[in-house]
C-alpha cells in the first residue's frame, strides 16, 4: 500500500493519525476523518495488482546500434478499472544513456476485463543477451490518494548481435571476386586454380598459358584462362584471450576481429568456399561448422553475439590442437589475434610449424590508430617522448610480423576501420595466386 503525494499533502493539513507505507518507509501523518474515509475508499477501488495477466511478444534479436520493440500485453481480469503506472525494467545496457526513465515507464488505463499493449523500445549499447527484469505496477484509485503496488516476473530475452559495419565493403569485394571467378580472365596459375576457357593470345600474356594443341587446330594462338577453385575450406579462429579485451577506440579488439571475420565469411561463401568458426582462449568458446551458404552468416552472428574477452592468457598449444582437429584437411586458417611480441614469441611461434605444415595460415591483428597519431606528434617535450614510445612500439610490432612471415604466414595488420577490407583483400590475393 502506498500513499500518493496528493494524499500526503492533504494529510499534513489533518488531525487524525494514520499509518502509511511506501517503498519500505513507515511513517505517521495526521488526517481528518473524512480524508481517512476517502483514502480507504480510494484504496478499496484501486484494481488489484497481483491478479493482472502479463505476457510478452516482439523482437528477439537486434543488431548493435539498432532498436528492438518488446510488447507487454496487460490483461485486467478484475471488476475494477485499472489506472496504473508501469515500469518495464531491463539491464542498464539495454538503453542509450539518459533514456531509461522515458523508455521504460508507461501510463495505462484498462477497464474491467480488457487488455492493453505497452511497447518498450530498447536500444542496446553492448552485444550479448539482454534479459527482462521485473515489471512493477502501481495501481491508483479513482481519487489518486492511495495506490496498490506489486511486481511480476515476465521473462523475455533479446539477443544483441554484432553490427557487421564492414558489410558496406562487400559489393566492391564481390566485384573483385567476379574478376577472379572467370568473368574476367585470370592468367595466374597455381595449386588452387582450375582451367576455365580458351581465348586468343594478346601481347603481354604469359607464354606458359599457350595451348599448343588448340593453336595447331586454328589460325590464331590460343591461351588458357584459369579461375580459382571453389569448395575450399576456411577456418576463422578468434582469439578470445586477454589481448582481445584491449580497447581500441570505443570497442574491444575482439569486436573489430569479429567484424573482419564476418566480411571474410560473407565473401568466401559467395566464392563457393566453406567457412567454419572457432573461438578459443583456454577452451572452446564458440564453434560453428558445416553451415550452408544461406545459414552461415546468421549462425556466425548468433555465435559471436555472446562472446566476451576472457582475462586469461590464450593457450596457444590448445588452440593449435583444436584448429587441427577442426580442419583435418588442407585449409586456410585465419587467426585473428594480437601482434604483441610476448604472446606471439612465447605462445604462437613454437607451435606455428604444426599449422603451416598442413595449412595456409593468415594472421590478422587490430592496430591502434592512436599509436600512429602519437608517432607523428611534435611540438613539446611530452610530444617527442610520446613519438619515441610510439616508434618503439611500431618497430616491435613490425619485427613480430616479420618473424611470422619467415614461417610462411601472411600477416594483415590494420586499424579497426581498415582491418575487414584488408583481410578480404588478402583472401582474394591468396585465391588469385592459387594458394588456397
Amino acid at each position: 500500500m502506498a500513499l500518493t503525494g496528493r494524499a500526503a499533502l492533504l494529510a499534513a493539513l489533518g488531525s487524525i493519525p494514520v499509518g502509511i507505507w511506501d517503498a519500505g518507509w513507515t511513517g505517521i501523518l495526521a488526517v481528518n476523518a473524512p480524508l481517512a474515509v476517502a483514502c480507504a475508499c480510494d484504496y478499496a477501488l484501486a484494481a488489484p495488482v497481483r491478479r493482472l495477466g502479463l505476457t510478452r511478444s516482439g523482437d528477439t534479436s537486434v543488431r548493435l546500434g539498432e532498436s528492438a520493440d518488446v510488447t507487454l500485453t496487460l490483461t485486467n481480469p478484475s471488476g475494477r478499472r485499472l489506472r496504473a503506472q508501469v515500469r518495464d525494467a531491463w539491464p542498464p545496457s539495454s538503453w542509450q544513456p539518459g533514456t531509461e526513465t522515458t523508455a521504460s515507464r508507461h501510463r495505462v488505463t484498462a477497464p474491467a476485463g480488457e487488455r492493453r499493449r505497452l511497447t518498450t523500445r530498447l536500444r542496446p549499447t553492448r552485444r550479448g543477451d539482454r534479459h527482462a527484469d521485473r515489471v512493477t505496477i502501481r495501481s491508483y484509485g479513482p481519487l489518486g490518494l492511495f495506490a496498490r503496488q506489486g511486481a511480476h516476473k515476465v521473462p523475455w530475452t533479446v539477443r544483441v548481435l554484432p553490427p557487421f559495419t564492414s558489410r558496406k565493403h562487400l559489393p566492391s569485394k564481390l566485384a573483385r571476386l567476379r574478376e577472379l571467378d572467370g568473368r574476367t580472365s585470370v592468367l595466374t596459375r597455381g595449386e588452387g586454380t582450375e582451367f576455365d576457357s580458351l581465348r586468343e593470345y594478346v601481347p603481354g600474356d604469359d607464354t606458359r598459358s599457350i595451348d599448343w594443341r588448340a593453336t595447331a587446330r586454328q589460325t590464331t594462338v590460343a591461351v588458357r584462362t584459369w579461375r580459382p577453385e571453389r569448395d575450399r575450406h576456411i577456418l576463422v579462429v578468434l582469439d578470445t584471450g586477454r589481448t582481445s579485451a584491449g580497447r581500441v577506440g570505443d570497442a574491444p579488439r575482439l569486436d573489430a576481429s569479429m567484424d573482419a571475420g564476418l566480411l571474410l565469411a560473407a565473401l568466401a561463401s559467395r566464392a563457393g568456399d566453406r567457412v567454419d568458426l572457432l573461438a578459443y582462449d583456454r577452451r572452446v568458446r564458440a564453434l560453428v561448422q558445416g553451415r550452408t551458404a544461406r545459414d552461415l552468416l546468421p549462425s556466425l552472428v548468433s555465435a559471436m553475439a555472446t562472446l566476451e574477452p576472457e582475462l586469461v592468457e590464450t593457450d596457444a598449444r590448445g588452440l593449435t590442437a583444436t584448429a587441427l582437429r577442426t580442419a583435418p584437411r588442407r585449409s586456410l586458417v585465419v587467426l585473428l589475434t594480437s601482434l604483441d611480441a610476448a604472446p606471439v614469441e612465447e605462445g604462437l611461434l613454437p607451435v606455428l610449424p604444426q599449422l603451416t605444415q598442413r595449412h595456409t595460415v593468415l594472421v590478422a591483428s587490430v592496430a591502434d590508430p592512436h599509436v600512429a597519431a602519437m608517432g607523428a606528434a611534435r611540438g613539446d617535450t611530452d610530444a617527442v617522448y610520446e613519438a619515441a614510445a610510439a616508434a618503439q612500439a611500431q618497430a616491435e610490432r613490425h619485427r613480430t610480423a616479420e618473424q611470422l612471415r619467415r614461417h610462411g604466414v601472411t600477416v594483415v595488420d590494420a586499424t579497426p576501420d581498415d582491418l575487414a577490407p584488408a583481410l578480404a583483400d588478402a583472401y582474394l590475393a591468396l585465391k588469385a595466386a592459387g594458394r588456397l
